[in-house]
């Protein structure tokens, strides 16, 4: 698999939290970090996704927002 994306970490799914539509995965990515995404059911079964195996969080953005109160 080649993407255009350069952020690519590769890691080990620690949850997958299901709700009635989307899932929530959790990927720890090492040094004590972990990044989250939110995609569909069908894609966490047609990837065959589980807890223990390994994942790449691959991330694509044009602006990232930070902001308080």
């Amino acid at each position: 698999m080649k993407l255009s994306a350069r952020n690519q970490l590769k890691g080990t799914i620690v949850s997958i939290e299901e709700g009635a539509v989307n899932a929530i995965v959790s990927i720890d990515i090492g040094g004590g970090n972990k990044m989250s995404a939110t995609i569909s059911i069908a894609s966490v079964h047609e990837l065959g996704l589980a807890v223990g195996k390994e994942a790449y969080a691959i991330v694509k953005a044009t602006n990232v927002m930070v902001g308080v109160d």
